[in-house]
């Protein structure tokens, strides 16, 4: 997570169809991006986190190693389905998993006009981000947090 400190983080277009590019300014170091929505209305109408995000990243890997090869999945929670243990959804990813990392951000709540999204690596050896993006959404702080 030393990485986020000090560095200027751009989303940008995919110019090769993917969902975007993470790039770092500075460094110009690139992580292209396949994006998929876990909603709480869908198919299975399971209400469990774990199991839809298990979902969401096993049908995104069912596109295959080509499809995934050298990209971060990013997982959007978006539903207040309680508490999912990143280690248990972890553990659980498909083999071959295909992507090159797999991150899940959910929207923690806001506080004091601050929107406040958690962003998980499932990466068991790296922690995860918390990041506070304004009311205008013309500001944001990105906070390291350890893995426990």
């Amino acid at each position: 997570m030393d990485a986020v400190r000090g560095s200027e983080f751009a989303i940008c277009s995919d110019p090769m169809g993917g969902d975007g590019i993470i790039l770092d300014r500075a460094t110009q170091e690139a992580w292209p991006t396949e994006h998929v929505m876990v909603s709480r209305f869908g198919a299975g109408q399971t209400s469990e986190a774990e199991t839809l995000i298990l979902k969401a990243i096993q049908d995104k890997c069912d596109n295959g190693a080509a499809y995934g090869k050298g990209k971060t999945l990013i997982v959007f929670l978006n539903a207040d389905l309680g508490v999912w243990y990143p280690n248990r959804v972890a553990r659980r990813l498909p083999d071959p998993l295909h992507f090159a990392a797999v991150w899940v951000v959910s929207l923690e709540g806001v506080v004091g006009g601050e929107r406040v999204y958690a962003l998980t690596d499932l990466n068991l050896a790296h922690g995860g981000l918390h990041v506070r993006i304004s009311e205008n959404f013309d500001a944001w702080t990105v906070t390291p947090v350890p893995r426990r």
